[in-house]
């Protein structure tokens, strides 16, 4: 068994808490361990750790714009891939048309979210409808498809040989941030049981990357009853209700949604701002540095950076400060609603993202982070 060195010390010119009642003239920096979820240190500068003139190499931070990815895929694994290590497929499927055949992943559990569009959702376990906002987590191996209403644009977030679980909720107990109880799971109904023909059906598996394709000669979505633990699950942004304190600010851990073995899923949803005079108010200084961090900008007003709009992404990768732009460190200082609906994902930073070779127009370099 081992332990993390931790002795509380002060040194210099210090808050006496963390995010609240910072030196006069000063920027908090926080650096951690395992994301905000280890023992952690709060610096205090004189200027703001973002302030950089230029910066070159793989630790850009940077920006995309998937809203000028114009693919219509037929099929989710014609979906384009945004991100991806070992341990994570980071991809986003757009179409407006209903599926012609059924996908099973084998590659590990699946978590779609819905920026935009609805429709049904049909798989081994029923019929499950879906709109925006909604995530649907699929445990690996299960049989799907969708019909589509309106055109739709979603992520894939792939477990890659890994399960999602439900982060630990600790002390504030079960029910908090979610209850259990609004997991929307499917149903065996009328819909469900209408689309059990005797016609061929066509399934595209993935294992281990590579696509095979199974013919059957009826619809094997052919289900009649199930019992057990181990079923797909709804759960949209609107049914969080996040931990909130006025007087502190939450770190992303609160927020999270999901938990992989090497990345977590957070949701931060609208909510009242820290109204403390003393309480920080945006997203404080940090690094970060065994976590990449990946946010997906869903809809709302995003206070803590510029020229962001929905359907934009934002890639921090670790080992450089990540921080707020200037406006939005201003406007923290009063009391305001905090508008923004992000969902965002921490990865293990012992395996770096790969980012995609994006189309012209697509991926922006400007100064994510930047003090500009």
């Amino acid at each position: 068994m081992s332990h993390w060195i931790t002795l509380p010390k002060i040194e210099g010119v210090a808050s006496r808490q963390a995010h609240a009642d910072l030196p006069p003239e000063s920027y908090e920096r926080e650096l951690g361990k395992e994301g905000f979820y280890g023992p952690s240190t709060q610096m205090y500068h004189r200027h703001p750790p973002t302030g950089w003139s230029d910066v070159q190499g793989p630790l850009r931070p940077r920006a995309f714009d998937t809203t000028q990815l114009e693919a219509n895929q037929t099929s989710p694994w014609n979906a384009f891939r945004l991100l991806s290590n070992p341990h994570l497929q980071f991809r986003l499927w757009k179409t407006d048309s209903s599926m012609d055949h059924l996908v099973r992943n084998a590659d590990g559990d699946e978590l779609l979210f819905i920026h935009q569009g609805s429709g049904d959702l049909y798989c081994d376990y029923g019929h499950l409808a879906f709109r925006e906002g909604d995530y649907i987590l699929l445990p690996r191996g299960t049989l799907w498809r969708v019909e589509i209403e309106n055109p739709l644009c979603m992520l894939l977030l792939e477990a890659t040989a890994d399960s999602y679980q439900l982060p630990d909720k600790g002390i504030v107990g079960n029910h908090a941030v979610f209850d259990p109880a609004v997991l929307d799971t499917p149903a065996i109904d009328e819909k469900f049981l209408a689309q059990q023909t005797e016609s061929e059906w066509r399934v595209v598996v993935k294992r281990r990357g590579a696509l095979s394709t199974i013919i059957y000669p009826f619809n094997p979505l052919d289900a009649v009853g199930w019992h057990g633990t181990l079923l797909p699950v709804r759960l949209n942004w609107r049914d969080i209700r996040p931990v909130m304190s006025h007087r502190y600010h939450i770190p992303p851990s609160a927020h999270t949604t999901f938990a992989a073995s090497r990345f977590v899923v957070c949701t931060f949803c609208p909510r009242p701002i820290e109204s403390d005079p003393g309480a920080l108010k945006v997203p404080f200084f940090h690094n970060n540095d065994d976590y990449d961090e990946v946010i997906f900008y869903h809809q709302g007003e995003f206070f803590s950076r510029d020229n962001i709009h929905p359907g934009m992404m934002t890639l921090h990768p670790s080992g450089i400060t990540h921080g707020p732009h200037p406006k939005a460190f201003e406007a923290g200082k009063k009391a305001l609603r905090k508008e923004t609906n992000e969902v965002a994902v921490m990865v293990d930073a012992r395996d770096a993202l790969e980012v995609a070779e994006f189309p012209p127009g697509v991926e922006w370099t400007g100064y994510v982070d930047s003090w500009k």
